[in-house]
């Protein structure tokens, strides 16, 4: 069907930055949304970006001016560019589309979730 591969996350100083990669791979026919959600220890999954196919995007409070969510619809990618990040920005972030997929000659629409990466906020 359709897979999400993340990339891009890993140890970094406060103030540092990442930049997060999504691509979305199989019978896609089209993606709607697609954004990030991150999950912090003993904290619940959140919305931290969101980009819909025309470009609008939406964000967090706690990372306004600070993240920038982008994607290449021609690459099926979604970005997340992290900068002055924290320590409270620590977590397992995981992308979701929203995918219309093909399969035995129809059209399905659901949402995908990537494996998670981790991103570390560390002096």
């Amino acid at each position: 069907q359709v897979q999400l591969v993340e990339s891009g996350g890993g140890l970094v100083q406060p103030g540092g930055s990442l930049r997060l990669s999504c691509a979305a791979s199989g019978s896609i026919v089209s993606i709607n949304t697609m954004g990030w959600y991150r999950q912090g220890p003993g904290s619940q999954r959140e919305l931290v970006a969101v980009t819909t196919s025309g470009g609008s995007t939406n964000y967090v409070g706690s990372v306004q001016g600070r993240f920038t969510i982008s994607r290449d619809n021609a690459k099926n990618t979604v970005y997340l560019q992290m900068n002055s990040l924290k320590p409270e920005d620590t977590a397992v972030y995981y992308c979701n589309a929203i995918v219309t997929y093909t399969q035995y000659g129809s059209e399905f629409r659901r949402a995908y979730w990537g494996q998670g990466t981790q991103v570390t906020v560390s002096s």
